[in-house]
C-alpha cells in the first residue's frame, strides 16, 4: 500500500511506468465534468471507475481484495477512511465476483486506517486487503476514482 498526493512529484517515488501512466491520467483529467461509470485508459489492462459514494460505518463496509488488478484509489472531493492490511495468507472468501476481480472476506488481521482526502491517492496491490468507504468527517457524498491496473503490466 502506498499513500501519497497527486500534487507531489510522484515521478520521483520509484514507481513502475504503468503506475506513472495511471497517475498522469488522474492528474490530467477533470473528473468534475464526467459522469460516474467506467472509462478505458489502456483497454482492460487499465481503466478508471468513477464513483459518487456515501461513506458508512466500518461495520457496514466490506473487506476486500483483488487477485489480478491493483487499485489506485484517488479522492476528487470529500474523503474516506480506508482500512488496510497486508495479506499474508489467502483469506476465506465470503463473496466472490470473479468477473470483476473482487473478493470479500471477514478476515483482516492487523488492520490500520489511513485518511483519503482530496488529491490523495492510495495504491493497493493484490497483496493488500482493504476496507474502503468508511466515514471520515461526515456522511456527505464524495467523489472517488479507482484506476484498475492489471498486475501483469508490472512484470514488463
Amino acid at each position: 500500500m502506498i499513500h501519497s498526493n497527486i500534487n507531489v512529484d510522484y515521478r520521483k517515488l520509484g514507481l513502475h511506468p504503468a503506475i506513472i501512466r495511471a497517475l498522469d491520467y488522474l492528474k490530467n483529467t477533470d473528473f468534475s465534468v464526467l459522469e460516474p461509470g467506467d472509462y478505458p485508459i489502456e483497454g482492460k489492462d487499465m481503466y478508471a471507475k468513477i464513483f459518487d459514494n456515501v461513506p458508512k460505518k466500518a461495520e457496514e463496509v466490506g473487506k476486500e481484495f483483488h487477485e489480478d488488478y491493483l487499485d489506485i484509489q484517488y479522492f476528487v472531493t470529500g474523503g474516506e477512511k480506508m482500512g488496510y492490511a497486508i495479506r499474508l495468507k489467502q483469506p476465506k472468501v465470503t463473496e466472490a465476483h470473479v468477473d470483476r476481480d473482487l473478493y470479500f472476506t471477514d478476515e483482516m488481521d492487523n488492520e490500520n486506517f489511513v485518511d483519503g482526502l482530496p488529491g490523495d491517492f492510495i495504491i493497493l496491490y493484490p497483496s493488500d486487503l482493504h476496507q474502503p468507504g468508511v466515514i471520515l468527517n461526515g456522511t456527505d457524498v464524495y467523489r472517488k476514482v479507482v484506476v484498475k491496473l492489471r498486475a501483469a503490466l508490472l512484470e514488463a
